[in-house]
């Protein structure tokens, strides 16, 4: 029978930071499928960013999915990359955030909530704690 310890100095943030980013890539995936079948269940974002180009929307989807997988990949095998690419998603959320918030402001308020809770996780943990313990 083995023991576990618990390291009172790590606090969970990065693990759910990694959570946090699979969820959102998968859901991104998902997203970006209906954009590609311009499925009527879409929210108008003729004003946004791309205007009426679901294509656009869907590409953007994919290009925020992958970053979130594989930032969610690399921090959990403790690696560095993970939190560069996490704080770039962040950023790259924030900013879609503030773009579609007069066109669909509770996703718009949920997804930047989400990016800050992400950000938060991946500065609170110190640079040298590995998320996946051996």
């Amino acid at each position: 029978m083995s023991t576990q310890t618990y390291d009172e100095g790590e606090s969970g943030w990065l693990e759910f930071a990694a959570i946090v980013l699979f969820a959102v890539g998968f859901f991104r995936i998902i997203s970006a499928i209906a954009y590609f079948a311009n499925s009527h269940k879409l929210n108008d974002l003729t004003n946004g960013l791309f205007s009426s180009h679901n294509w656009a929307w869907g590409v953007w989807d994919l290009i925020i999915a992958a970053a979130a997988i594989l930032a969610g990949l690399s921090i959990l095998a403790g690696g560095g990359f993970g939190r560069v690419i996490g704080y770039i998603w962040a950023v790259l959320v924030i900013v879609q955030g503030f773009t579609i918030i007069g066109l669909a402001p509770w996703y718009a308020a949920a997804s930047i909530t989400v990016a800050v809770l992400v950000a938060y996780g991946l500065a609170t943990t110190p640079r040298g704690s590995r998320a996946a313990s051996s």
